[in-house]
């Protein structure tokens, strides 16, 4: 299949954040766009701005998505309650410290796939080699589902976290698959509990009661294929960045790893995770009158952020983007949200990008690609995109 070229995601270039305006939605509904970072943080902490509201009856809704983050039994989607019973079975799996306990392991599959680069030598793929493989391999060893393929995984991520571009009937047979294996896989943990991450979550739900079986069968579905998807995507178009522009970052980055920390903090502000291509965001409703950039939004108004806009607001981080990757950011990057609904993989996230990046710079200074930007094919169609190969050598 043929798939396009386009720009890469550090280079695509946005509007100026300015003032909450009316914007339309794909079926024509009103909708107010949210972009500079200030409005952007106050929607996504203030809990009059709800997610559940969009879901209820009557309410104008963008084109129905098939998405799992847009099912009304997302953890994102849910509010108050249901929201805060969700997040706290999740959520000790993900702290911070809990993280830290994993960094060990990880680093150990990023030195095997390393030790594999560098025993078949020159030319390798960076995607298929090591960025695809990376999270595939710690998700499976985090989940305990060593025996699905990657492929598997890759078919139902594809489908998963699909955009407006993809027809619903595309992919009813691989999310059935996946649904199916989250909802057998509850019930397996349920019956033989281990000490992985899903036996955690499953008992945590149980205990805490009240969380429909519907909704924890898209949380385990979510983390499933959510675990690679979003570092794959990133490692590879940082690699991208890295080794065709910033070879002195490159340099560097190999040095230590708190160079790679800020570094990574830098890169996730940098290169959006989500793609505008594949549509606006997600959607919230005012549950009352508020003020809001000097707009008021009435209750049951429709509302939707741009945090890619809101990470390139020059009232918050002045300068370019591009500047000094080895400064610390002025504020918190939104790229995982804020408030009650902050990503709960992101320190796991952050973790794989910081110890793959400074490994790989450690293991191969001389890395460099053999192919130009310009000529690299996406893959597309989930909510971002990333390079399908980048072919290097050293």
């Amino acid at each position: 299949m043929s798939v396009p070229r386009t720009v890469p995601l550090h280079r695509v270039e946005f509007p100026t954040p300015g003032p909450p305006r009316l914007a339309e939605l794909p079926n024509g509904a009103p909708v107010w766009l949210v972009t500079r970072y200030d409005d952007v943080h106050q929607v996504l902490t203030d809990p009059r701005f709800g997610r559940s509201p969009v879901h209820e009856p009557g309410t104008p809704s963008v084109v129905d998505s098939p998405s799992l983050l847009d099912s009304r039994e997302a953890i994102g989607q849910q509010d108050g309650d249901a929201h805060l019973r969700l997040r706290r079975a999740v959520g000790r799996a993900f702290t911070p410290r809990s993280v830290e306990h994993m960094r060990p392991w990880v680093a150990e599959v990023v030195d095997h796939l390393l030790d594999g680069l560098t025993k078949q030598g020159p030319p390798a793929d960076l995607v298929t080699d090591f960025a695809l493989p990376l999270p595939c391999m710690v998700i499976h060893r985090l989940l305990a589902v060593e025996g699905v393929p990657t492929e598997r995984l890759l078919l139902w991520a594809e489908h998963a976290f699909a955009g407006p571009s993809v027809t619903k009937e595309a992919g009813d047979r691989s999310r059935d698959e996946l649904t199916a294996f989250a909802a057998s896989l509850i019930t397996e943990r349920r019956g033989a509990p281990g000490d992985d991450v899903v036996s955690c979550v499953v008992r945590a739900a149980d205990g805490e009661g009240g969380i429909p079986e519907a909704a924890l069968v898209n949380l385990i579905a979510t983390m499933v294929v959510g675990g690679h998807d979003t570092t794959m995507t990133m490692l590879s178009n940082a690699l991208l960045y890295l080794l065709t522009e910033q070879p002195a970052a490159w340099a560097r980055l190999a040095a230590d790893e708190r160079s790679a920390e800020v570094l990574t903090e830098r890169l996730l502000h940098l290169i959006p995770l989500n793609d505008h291509e594949e549509g606006s965001g997600r959607l919230l409703a005012a549950t009352a009158d508020v003020r809001l950039g000097g707009a008021t939004i009435r209750a049951g108004d429709l509302v939707t952020t741009d945090r890619i806009a809101a990470n390139r607001d020059p009232a918050a981080f002045p300068g370019s983007p591009h500047d000094d990757l080895f400064t610390p950011l002025p504020k918190p990057s939104l790229v995982f949200g804020a408030g009650r609904h902050y990503c709960l993989g992101t320190w796991l996230a952050r973790a794989e990008l910081q110890l793959a990046l400074h490994r790989l710079a450690r293991r191969l200074p001389a890395l460099r690609l053999a192919v130009t930007t310009d000529s690299v094919v996406w893959r597309r169609g989930t909510i971002s995109r990333s390079p399908l190969h980048l072919p290097a050598v050293w």
